[in-house]
């Protein structure tokens, strides 16, 4: 049977729209069939467009095949900007940085972290040696001057060139969908205030190795199994399901190397990020871990030549700092410390941080004792009618007020040597804190520092006496130490005949800057005390299982 319709030779360049694309790279015929019109129709009743200039059913089928194209093409970069807007930051490697705080390289600002000489810029980039530089900040700081780079701390209200505590935290947003191994640090001495409870909302669901570090401040003779189960207790407590918890000094390198072993048995080829809050000791904590993995890693012996700064004041670190310090790949991220305003060294001076950081063994001074320095108990202190009727300045950071306690009660402060304790009546309380603010009462040092100064925030506090063997808690200052609520007997200054009362209430009113934080907790068992009245929890099997171990 022969062909009804037999269509014109077509090329895509026949088409009136020249702007489409060449479909068939070669000419073809196409054959197809058209139905006839119905010889019972009228003509008005002939489809529209079947006329003698309508669209050949080539110009049809390419027309269609063009909208399939363009749509596909349409989809494909709507799909690409999704992506895009979804995209997680990550800590680019592109950029050159000071090794030593991880703030991007500049020649403009001098007065800015990053701040290079403009001629040693050129000359190390000629020479491809960006990654060697220190900026400016960075060598003042391991000079031991105090430079502060966070716009609200250490007295600082902020600029344009410096950065602010929120910067710093979404330098750390991509840690949510990265594939990472968190090491998360933790400072033993301010525990709950360093804690980063909320961790979980910076790096997601990816695996945590706790390090508790700075254990040698810890007072002498104190049982580092006491320690280690109250920290996983109080790690339970808080929910946050980590793999392990370390017990670490990075000034002798106790703990380090189980750290090292933990980290190369769950590192499975990721990324490991060290993680904490300001001032916990990070930058510390790597020198530590490079050094001690460069006895058997010649790559983390490489390392140790560009390290992070340290310093004691906060914001030291200020982006990502890659290091290369493992010999079968994956790099180690000092991270930027998470700035908690909540904390005492979030309200000082810059030139007063140092003396907030404890270089020595803490040494509890307790109140009231026989033993303590005259000159910190003022003219009227008792010693023997007890606490009540009494205030504690604890430097000019921290005011307690005794409303009522026993008079069996001892307050043990555990905190930095160079602030002063002052005992002082009540009713003499507010006279000798404005007299002696910013002189006796340090920090603030100097009374120009002491003119906007207030202990504004005030917390009532209402603890319960239970046991007599044991302190009734801890009362933790967010960002210095912590004073520990005892009898007298257990302070160890002195002894008393009498049996005294093993129940009772204490009311006490602790007044701190308004921002700062304090903590109910129970008691750290420090010392050769701890280890006497410190009681383990029975665990149940599920505990056991579920409960992380602790290394030391």
């Amino acid at each position: 049977m022969a062909l009804k319709t037999l269509s014109t030779f077509i090329t895509p360049l026949s088409l009136p729209n020249q702007k489409f694309p060449q479909i068939h790279t070669k000419p073809c015929f196409i054959l197809c069939e058209l139905s006839r019109p119905s010889k019972s129709r009228p003509s008005s009743a002939i489809p529209e467009g079947t006329g003698a200039a309508a669209p050949s059913p080539g110009e049809k089928f390419l027309e269609r095949q063009q909208s399939i194209e363009a749509t596909k093409r349409i989809l494909k970069e709507t799909n690409k900007s999704r992506k895009k807007e979804n995209k997680p930051l990550k800590a680019s490697n592109s950029v050159a940085s000071c090794y030593g705080c991880g703030a991007p390289l500049q020649t403009s600002e001098n007065d800015a972290p990053g701040f290079v000489d403009p001629e040693t810029y050129e000359l190390k980039k000629k020479h491809h040696q960006l990654r060697t530089i220190l900026c400016g900040r960075c060598r003042l700081l391991s000079h031991g001057k105090m430079i502060t780079a966070v716009g609200g701390h250490g007295g600082y209200s902020g600029g344009k060139q410096f950065v602010t505590a929120e910067d710093l935290r979404q330098k750390l947003s991509h840690l949510r969908n990265a594939r990472a191994l968190i090491v998360k640090l933790v400072d033993i001495v301010d525990f709950n205030g360093s804690f980063l409870s909320r961790v979980r909302d910076l790096v997601g669901a990816n695996p945590i190795i706790m390090v508790v570090t700075k254990i040698d401040l810890l007072p002498r003779d104190t049982d580092l199994n006491c320690i280690g189960d109250w920290v996983v207790e109080a790690t339970t407590k808080k929910k946050l399901n980590v793999l392990g918890v370390h017990l670490t000094s990075s000034k002798s390198l106790v703990g380090i190397t189980g750290v090292i072993s933990e980290i190369q048995k769950e590192k499975k080829g990721r990324d490991v990020y060290i993680l904490g809050s300001a001032n916990v000791g990070k930058s510390a904590f790597i020198n530590a871990l490079l050094k001690t993995m460069a006895f058997n890693d010649p790559v983390a012996a490489a390392a140790q030549r560009y390290k992070p700064v340290q310093s004691a004041v906060p914001g030291t670190t200020l982006g990502p700092i890659p290091i290369n310090a493992f010999l079968g790949g994956g790099k180690l991220y000092d991270t930027p410390g998470v700035h908690l305003h909540h904390r005492q060294t979030a309200v000082v001076h810059s030139e007063d941080l140092s003396s907030l950081a404890p270089k020595s063994r803490l040494r509890g001074l307790s109140f009231p004792s026989s033993q303590v320095n005259s000159n910190n108990t003022e003219e009227g202190a008792s010693t023997v009618n007890g606490l009540n009727g009494f205030s504690i300045f604890w430097g000019g950071l921290v005011r307690i007020d005794v409303l009522k306690a026993l008079p069996e009660t001892s307050l043990t402060f555990y905190g930095p040597k160079r602030l002063p304790i002052h005992m002082v009546p009540t009713e003499k309380a507010d006279e000798f804190y404005q007299k002696e603010l910013g002189v006796l009462l340090i920090p603030p040092s100097g009374r120009e520092k002491a003119e906007n100064w207030k202990l504004d925030g005030e917390h009532k506090l209402q603890i319960k006496f239970e046991d007599a063997e044991r302190p009734a808690c801890d009362i933790a200052i967010s960002g210095l130490g912590w004073l520990s609520v005892e009898p007298v007997s257990r302070s160890h200054k002195f002894f008393q005949q009498t049996p005294i009362e093993t129940a009772g209430e204490l009311l006490l009113a602790v007044h701190v800057p308004k921002p700062v934080e304090i903590f109910v907790r129970p008691p750290i068992p420090v010392g050769k005390a701890g280890a006497e009245w410190y009681q383990y929890r029975e665990l149940t099997d599920k505990e056991q299982e579920t409960r992380p171990k602790w290394y030391f």
